[in-house]
C-alpha cells in the first residue's frame, strides 16, 4: 500500500521506497497499481434516521433463519461495503458500531437473483441514504475479499475448507469509492465511527475475523490524500 498526499511535501503512510519502481508494469496490467482517492473526513456530514434493527432477535434466531433459507433457496449470499477516508494523516474506515463492542460493515443479504452490485448499492441506501429524496450514487470500485461460512455457525474463513461442498453463506466485500462531499443518515441505534488502519490489524478480538483482515486486503491499493 502507498500512500501519496495531492499537496505538501509527498509525506505519508505507510512510506514509499525508492528501490520500487513500476518499469516492468505495461498498461495491459492495469492491476498491479490500482489508486484510490480519499478525502478527509471532515468532507462528509452525519445525520441520524429512524433505528435500523436486525431481522433476527438473537443469534440462534439468526441460525434457525439461515437454515430455514437454506432448504428454501440454498446458500446465502451476502455483500458488504468498504468505505475509506483519511483523517491525520493515514486512512480510516467508516464501521457502523452497534453498542459498545460490536463492529460492522454496511451491508446485508441479498435477495434471490438479485445483482451483486445493485444490491449493495441498495442495501448502502437503505443503511446510509439520505431521507430528503437525493439519492446516492454509490460507485462500487473492486472486489476485495471472498468469505464462506461452512456451516450454520458464527465462524467464517476467506476459503472454503476442504471436507465442505456446501457452505451456508458466502460473503462478499467491496471497495466504495466516496465522492468528494457527502451526507450520510445513520440510524439512531448505531454510531457510524472512523477506525485507522493500523487499529484494525491483526485485532480480531476488538472487530471480529473479518474487518480486522482489511489492513492486508487492502494493501495492494494505492491511496491519495485528497
Amino acid at each position: 500500500m502507498a500512500t501519496v498526499h495531492r499537496q505538501g511535501s509527498g509525506a505519508g503512510w505507510p512510506k514509499t521506497s525508492p528501490q520500487y519502481n513500476t518499469k516492468y508494469v505495461t498498461a495491459s496490467s492495469l492491476t498491479l497499481s490500482r489508486t484510490i482517492s480519499l478525502y478527509p473526513l471532515t468532507n462528509y456530514t452525519f445525520g441520524t434516521k429512524e433505528p435500523l434493527y436486525e431481522k433476527d432477535p438473537s443469534v440462534q434466531a439468526r441460525f434457525q433463519r439461515m437454515r430455514e433459507d437454506f432448504a428454501r433457496m440454498g446458500m446465502r449470499r451476502s455483500v458488504e461495503g468498504v468505505l475509506l477516508v483519511h483523517e491525520h494523516g493515514l486512512p480510516h474506515v467508516l464501521l457502523l458500531q452497534l453498542g459498545t463492542t460490536f463492529f460492522k460493515l454496511p451491508g446485508g443479504e441479498l435477495k434471490q437473483g438479485e445483482d451483486e452490485v445493485d444490491g449493495l448499492k441498495r442495501l448502502m441506501t437503505e443503511t446510509l441514504g439520505r431521507q430528503d429524496g437525493v439519492q446516492h450514487d454509490w460507485v462500487i470500485e473492486d472486489t476485495i475479499g471472498n468469505w464462506w461460512r461452512p456451516n450454520f455457525e458464527a465462524p467464517q474463513y476467506p476459503y472454503i475448507p476442504a471436507h465442505i461442498t456446501k457452505p451456508k453463506e458466502h460473503k462478499k466485500l467491496f471497495l466504495v469509492q466516496l465522492p468528494e462531499k457527502a451526507l450520510f443518515a445513520v440510524p439512531k441505534n448505531y454510531k457510524l465511527v472512523a477506525a485507522p488502519l493500523f487499529e484494525l490489524f491483526d485485532n480480531s478480538p476488538g472487530y471480529g475475523p473479518i474487518i480486522s483482515s482489511l489492513p492486508q486486503a487492502l494493501s495492494r491499493f494505492n491511496f491519495i490524500y485528497m
